[in-house]
């Protein structure tokens, strides 16, 4: 933290690191494309040669913030610097934000950069399975989502341990709900492993090899797909450990994201590369946002 502080003492010193992580080396105007640029003193860079005034915030996450530049870093620190991450009121309490509603706005913009844009999908063999995450499962037939929320989790099966992995909420656990999470999740080509229930019928026509592993009726405690549920399970621990099981229902998506964030980058010893990561994701045009 003492490193941190040394490195961004200043609003200036956090808008030229981010000039960097954006442009590089040098400056590069959007419309003329030049590299040459004069420093103005409100913060933005004019182009030497056609004038265009340009925000290194422009077209980011952080264009016309009204929270400075150092306690958005700082916010940053505290996400990837906390092993199981920090939750609103944690974060308030940390930067001494003194509105809840402000540091739960920082924290919802940053979860939704956790996400690179046009990532890999997962390769190999992939285990895929349907997690229900909320209260007490409604008393119906099939597997219906009412009073829950159905999430799709799919994680590569290295041989020794788990891989890389994704979580996508679905609308419902049919053939087509799935399919259409399988073709943006998993690259095809890939061998699929899934229980024996009935939705997945379809996974041959996507372009996968699919593999079925059916409950033993003999044996109750038989589990065909072991390393989602063992996802599934720390999943739940973590949004009752750091959240206390407070998320917004409507924002769902975006624990889930800083969940894939983290354990796909759980073997990660630079937390300094998780913060420069991050700040890529926020300045990629992409990501832009008010507020």
């Amino acid at each position: 933290m003492q490193e941190f502080a040394e490195w961004f003492p200043t609003e200036i010193a956090c808008r030229e690191y981010l000039a960097v992580v954006r442009w590089g080396a040098s400056f590069v105007c959007p419309r003329c494309e030049s590299t040459r640029a004069w420093h103005m003193s409100r913060g933005t860079c004019r182009c030497t040669q056609c004038h265009h005034e340009v925000s290194v915030t422009a077209g980011t996450t952080f264009q016309d913030s009204h929270v400075p530049l150092r306690i958005w870093f700082q916010a940053l620190w505290c996400v990837v610097s906390q092993k199981h991450g920090v939750s609103a009121l944690g974060l308030a309490r940390a930067l001494g934000i003194k509105r809840y509603e402000t540091a739960w706005k920082l924290l919802m913009k940053i979860r939704s950069a956790m996400i690179r844009p046009n990532r890999e999908r997962l390769s190999g063999l992939v285990e895929v399975d349907e997690v229900f995450l909320g209260g007490v499962r409604a008393r119906i037939g099939g597997r219906s989502p009412i009073r829950k929320v159905l999430i799709l989790v799919a994680a590569e099966d290295t041989g020794h341990g788990i891989g890389r992995i994704r979580i996508r909420i679905i609308p419902s656990a049919t053939l087509v709900s799935l399919n259409a999470a399988m073709r943006e999740m998993i690259e095809p080509g890939s061998t699929v492993r899934t229980d024996g229930w009935s939705g997945y019928q379809g996974v041959v026509r996507n372009g996968y090899r699919h593999i079925v592993v059916k409950h033993e009726s003999s044996n109750p405690g038989d589990d065909p797909t072991p390393l989602v549920h063992r996802i599934a399970s720390l999943l739940k621990r973590w949004l009752l450990g750091t959240h206390q099981g407070g998320t917004h229902h409507g924002h769902t998506q975006l624990y889930l994201d800083e969940f894939v964030f983290r354990f796909n980058r759980r073997t990660s010893r630079s937390r300094g590369k998780l913060f420069y990561r991050l700040i890529q994701h926020m300045t990629a045009d992409q990501h832009m946002q008010g507020g």
